[in-house]
């Protein structure tokens, strides 16, 4: 089998005749800066996933700054409040632009930034009254983009064999068509491993589909989305299905408020459908209102009643299957913003109800204050004042039981090389929202308060800091401690620039959480739990090679008296090579991971196939292997494959359940064909 991929994949780069320009190198590159920042909170949580097709997005739509609006620019998250803000002033004051090289004038725009604008922004013509375009130049100029892509397993799980309801290979497909920033029209069908095709009830083949139709620059209407859409309102507290900032992306990466977006995810959750608008009121104020009605899935109570809303999207079972789209959830709502001389003030307000009661098992205390009940509101107002030094947001929401949520950030750029941030919030334990999400420790718009201090330094040319220190207080029990609960977060990350083509990084993240441990008299008492994480990296960047080597290691360690919570130890060394020639892209990287257990567990980022962000976990004792291939054919056609392979050393069968593999090797194969015209 390990010889059928490698075959497959050598077949690709070898009939794959270099005619293009590829723009393999140029993703590379900000792909690079962006798993830096990655850190296993985000990733379990998703978060960074969600980001990076948002940039991935923008990368096939990039903006035109000489036409750029102040929503247009705010779509750039890699950039902080401050550097919009100095950016459209700029724009203002020296438009049209004639090279991206101006932007160096920019002072708060550092080197890594400036690198990152030239992958999502162009210039262009200036069209200072720009007009919506015609039907017939949407139609004659506008993009098609068709992607498709299967894994192939080859192995079989326990499922495969008799459990699961579809076969083993897991395919999606996505077409787009775009008209520059004006128009957007897609639709995504998704299969996941086991789930049927074409057959049960998938008898429109596939499990899943996302489907969408956006407008914006429509004259007062800024945006227009139907079908299916994401939204954010305010910071996020009462709605926000997108994405939301981790405790170091919120150092380098803002969240424009307000937005619309289209839901192109696989995912068949954390979404709206129906429709949604913003309109402009004024030159100052505008207005954003939706309406959605969806099917989703859930667990029922033997009354009928919803006893959990679920979010996994999988229907592989007959079970499973049986609780798809089996209750139905309505929402509208509606936000009112107000813009000027660097203040925003805006008031928010939601509503959704269900088809059936919500009837959560409060019995376990982690649950007593879930929502319950079949109809629930939200309402919030949001704060902010925007300078070039000074940058200050604030949300304060209520729910429809009276219990308050509030959370407040302060960004100052102390000088041209340091910035200091403090995030404050509150989240009462009887808050909830259904479609809150936002800046936490925990998880979860509620039972929470805390303050979070952090800071970007760059005090000499080659050398950027990273750090933060964050306290939470959980007052109420949460999934892993039945009493109220504290933890306190930290860490460190640097990157020095050796040469133009050797750089340095290095990270240290301690975090002290407290969790359940019963006790030899059977009582549930709280230990603490204190976990050290490491990272080392040396990176290389040549004309057509690339080389990076990693050295992760994990330490977690319990109060010596505790006998049944041993320590646990684990470390992982991967080394990453790549050659970009032209329109050819190759990249392999191996490593060697050993973990005591899953409490040092350890993460390795890995180049993927287009939209999808890698991240693969790793525990036990094992070898990692993969090996990906983008290829060009002529400017519209793109190729890649990826043959990934994990060994482990200290088992002969991996996971567990229906997922179970009789066997010590994991090895899949991705196959992708992205098509332009």
């Amino acid at each position: 089998m390990n010889k059928l991929s490698t075959t497959l994949l050598l077949a690709i780069s070898i009939n794959t005749p270099c005619l293009a320009q590829s723009t393999g190198s140029n993703h590379s590159q900000w792909q690079q800066y962006f798993e830096q920042l990655a850190d296993y909170d985000d990733i379990e949580d998703n978060n960074m996933e969600n980001l990076y097709e948002r940039l991935c997005e923008l990368e096939t739509s990039p903006i035109n700054l000489n036409t750029a609006t102040d929503d247009d620019l705010k779509q750039l998250s890699f950039l902080s409040y401050t550097q919009i803000e100095e950016l459209t002033e700029y724009l203002d004051r020296y438009s049209p632009l004639q090279s991206l090289g101006e932007l160096s004038m920019i002072q708060s725009l550092d080197p890594v930034r400036l690198q990152l604008l030239r992958h999502f922004v162009y210039i262009g013509e200036e069209k200072k009254a720009e007009q919506f375009p015609t039907i017939n130049n949407i139609l004659k100029y506008g993009k098609h983009e068709l992607v498709g892509t299967v894994t192939v397993p080859f192995y079989n799980r326990k499922g495969d064999r008799n459990g699961y309801l579809g076969y083993k290979y897991k395919h999606w497909v996505r077409y787009t068509f775009k008209y520059g920033q004006h128009v957007q029209i897609g639709i995504t069908g998704t299969q996941d491993a086991g789930e049927p095709f074409f057959a049960g009830k998938n008898t429109m083949g596939y499990d899943h589909y996302a489907y969408y139709a956006v407008i914006r620059k429509l004259g007062r209407i800024k945006t227009l989305a139907l079908g299916q859409y994401k939204i954010r309102l305010g910071m996020g507290l009462v709605m926000n299905t997108g994405f939301s900032l981790g405790k170091t992306t919120s150092l380098v990466f803002s969240t424009p408020t307000n937005t619309i977006t289209p839901n192109s995810s696989r995912s068949d959750a954390y979404y709206l459908q129906g429709t949604a608008a913003t309109l402009a009121l004024g030159k100052h104020t505008d207005i954003t209102a939706f309406a959605s009605y969806r099917k989703i899935d859930a667990t029922l109570n033997d009354d009928g009643s919803i006893r959990t809303l679920l979010h996994t999207g999988y229907h592989r079972t007959i079970s499973e299957m049986q609780r798809k789209h089996n209750s139905a959830q309505w929402t509208t709502g509606a936000a009112l913003r107000w813009r000027n001389y660097g203040f925003h003030i805006g008031a928010n307000a939601i509503y959704t109800a269900y088809n059936r009661e919500l009837r959560p098992n409060t019995s376990q205390l982690f649950r007593k204050y879930d929502p319950a009940g079949k109809s629930f509101y939200n309402g919030s107002i949001n704060y902010g004042y925007i300078s070039h030094w000074l940058n200050i947001n604030g949300e304060t929401a209520v729910n429809n039981e009276g219990a308050i949520a509030t959370l407040n950030s302060v960004s100052l750029k102390a000088n041209s090389s340091l910035t200091l941030t403090a995030i404050q919030r509150f989240y009462s334990y009887r808050y909830y929202s259904l479609f809150g999400s936002s800046f936490s420790d925990g998880g979860k718009v509620q039972n929470e308060s805390g303050i979070y201090l952090g800071a970007s330094w760059m005090p000499l040319s080659r050398l950027s800091i990273l750090a933060y220190s964050d306290y939470a207080y959980f007052p109420w029990a949460r999934y892993t401690a039945a009493l109220a609960s504290q933890s306190w977060d930290n860490m460190v990350q640097t990157t020095y620039s050796l040469s133009n083509r050797l750089a340095l990084s290095a990270r240290y993240r301690l975090r002290l959480r407290q969790q359940n441990h019963t006790d030899a008299n059977s009582e549930k008492t709280l230990i603490d739990k204190t976990e050290h994480r490491a990272r080392l990296s040396l990176a290389y960047t040549g004309t057509h090679w690339t080389a990076k080597t990693q050295f992760d290691g994990a330490y977690t360690v319990f109060p010596s008296n505790i006998k049944d919570k041993p320590n646990s130890r684990g470390g992982m060394i991967m080394q990453t090579v790549s050659y970009i020639q032209d329109a050819i892209t190759i990249t392999a990287n191996i490593g060697y991971f050993h973990t005591q257990d899953y409490n040092s567990r350890l993460y390795a980022y890995e180049r993927g196939t287009l939209y999808s962000f890698n991240f693969p976990m790793f525990y036990g004792k094992g070898m990692r292997g993969a090996m990906f291939v983008r290829g060009s054919i002529g400017k519209n056609i793109i190729i890649i494959g990826k043959v990934g392979a994990t060994k482990y050393f200290d088992r002969d069968v991996i996971s567990s359940s229906y997922q179970q593999i009789d066997s010590s090797w994991k090895t899949d194969m991705d196959l992708q064909v992205k098509w332009k015209f």
